[in-house]
C-alpha cells in the first residue's frame, strides 16, 4: 500500500477512508506539522524525507511546484467533494494497477 502525508486540507473523513483501504496517512496533525502557515514547497520536501506522496485538496500551488521539476516523493491531487469513500477507492483502484513507484509523479484523483 502507499505512504501519504497529508497537508492541513485534506478533509480527516478522506484520510480514514484511505486508512481503511490499507494505506498509510500520517497527517500534519499527527506530524506536529499543523497550524503553523509552512510553505507548500516545505511540506513537500517533509513528506519527500519522509518518503511520502503529499495527498492535498490544493491542486494549483501543487502542480506549479511539480512542474518547477523539484524531486519529490508523488503528488496527488484530490477534488472538494464530499464522497470520501469514492474518492479513496478510486485512488486505491489506481495504485491497485499502476507502477507503485510514485516518484515525481503528479496523479489527479477523478472519481
Amino acid at each position: 500500500m502507499a505512504r501519504f502525508y497529508s497537508n492541513e486540507n485534506l478533509p480527516i473523513d478522506l484520510v480514514i477512508a484511505l486508512r481503511q483501504l490499507n494505506h498509510d496517512v500520517l497527517t500534519s496533525y499527527e506530524s506536529g506539522q499543523a497550524n503553523q502557515n509552512i510553505p507548500d514547497h516545505e511540506v513537500l520536501s517533509f513528506a519527500t524525507a519522509d518518503q511520502r506522496c503529499v495527498v492535498t485538496l490544493n491542486r494549483q500551488d501543487f502542480i506549479a511546484l511539480h512542474r518547477s521539476g523539484v524531486t519529490h516523493s508523488g503528488i496527488v491531487l484530490c477534488r472538494e467533494d464530499r464522497d470520501y469513500p469514492g474518492q479513496a477507492q478510486a485512488l486505491h483502484r489506481y495504485l491497485e494497477t499502476s507502477d507503485p513507484d510514485l516518484s515525481n509523479r503528479l496523479i489527479r484523483v477523478q472519481k
